[in-house]
């Protein structure tokens, strides 16, 4: 697959800077229940110790914490569906970007600072702290240009990579569901 380069990422940003500020929709939902293993899923369950039950995350651990466990902020990568869209250029090729949640809503800072709740399905989900950037298999997956493209002042401004979170309250998500900023 040829992969996009500058100017053709360049001219998605109309469309990404469109997304929805304040109530939008899980476009998809993919377990990872090992390493590049995807599932796409209808719906999953969001569990305040597990993250989304089945995925890698928890077992996976994290070089982020002293001893190697999985770290409590980052349970949950999620991604803009339109910047997903633009990069992967079709919905096949999402799940290889590794996030478990993608919504078409505007993750940016100004929009989801630290701290934000936001309501998915029956569960309830905060934003953390810590950033979520692009790396060796996003590159290899989607290109160096991509990778520039979301780890960017802009992109990383506007969260285009994605955010982390963590659950805070266990629940159900389907795909389809809204999202929403409480």
């Amino acid at each position: 697959m040829q992969f996009l380069n500058a100017d053709e990422l360049e001219a998605g940003l109309p469309e990404i800077l469109a997304s929805p500020k304040d109530d939008g929709v899980v476009s998809m939902i993919v377990r990872r229940p090992d390493t590049n293993q995807r599932e796409v899923l209808d719906s999953g369950e969001l569990d305040v110790a597990e993250g989304l039950v089945g995925d890698n995350w928890r077992t996976r651990g994290s070089r982020m914490t002293a001893d190697g466990s999985a770290h409590p902020d980052m349970q949950l990568n999620i991604m803009n569906s339109r910047v997903i869209s633009l990069v992967a250029r079709s919905r096949e090729r999402w799940a290889l970007a590794g996030d478990q949640f993608f919504v078409d809503l505007d993750l940016g800072k100004d929009n989801l600072p630290a701290g934000t709740r936001l309501a998915m399905g029956s569960a309830v989900i905060e934003v953390t702290s810590i950033p979520h950037l692009g790396c060796k298999k996003f590159t290899a997956r989607f290109g160096l240009e991509a990778m520039k493209f979301v780890n960017s002042r802009r992109g990383k401004a506007h969260c285009f990579r994605g955010i982390n979170a963590k659950v805070v309250q266990s629940g159900r998500v389907s795909a389809g569901d809204p999202i929403r900023r409480l």
